[in-house]
Parts: structure tokens; C-alpha cells; sequence
């Protein structure tokens, strides 16, 4: 347990931080399913729609840090390439 105030309030703050970032980071997970969703259902077009959204959250979660950004690109580049396949 935390002995002085500073740490007692440091462990306050990075329990509430956690939480954040888990909300955060299940929001990206979201995104990343309703695009791979979109290109199972076989609609070209919306799946395009969906993933120029999912990029735009992808993107803020890797700016703030919570994930990678190479990771956010990758998730990126994977969903693009896999949309550009579909007949």
C-alpha cells in the first residue's frame, strides 16, 4: 500500500488512467471489427465508408500513445489490402 499522500494519490490516478486507456483500446478492437464485418457482407463500397472511420480512430488512439503507431498502421495497411481484394 502507498505511504506518503503523492503515491496514494499516483495510485488513484493510474487506476482511473487504466481504465481510460482499456475504454480506449476496446474502442479501436471496435473499429477494427465493424471494417472486417463490412468486408465479410461482400459491399465494396461500405467497406471503404467503414474503414475511412476506423482509420480516423485508429489514428487518434495511436496519437494519444495507447497503442503503437506502427501497430495502428499495420492494423491500417491490413484492412486496406484486404478491401482492395475483394472482387
Amino acid at each position: 500500500m502507498a505511504n506518503s499522500k503523492q503515491a496514494r494519490k499516483r495510485a488513484r490516478t493510474s487506476v482511473e488512467q487504466n481504465a481510460h486507456n482499456t475504454a480506449q483500446r476496446s474502442r479501436l478492437r471496435t473499429a477494427i471489427k465493424s471494417v472486417r464485418k463490412a468486408i465479410e457482407a461482400g459491399d465494396k463500397s461500405a467497406a471503404a465508408e467503414t474503414l475511412k472511420k476506423a482509420t480516423s480512430v485508429i489514428d487518434a488512439i495511436a496519437d494519444k500513445k495507447i497503442v503503437h503507431k506502427n501497430t495502428a498502421a499495420r492494423n491500417k495497411s491490413r484492412l486496406a489490402h484486404a478491401i482492395k481484394a475483394m472482387a
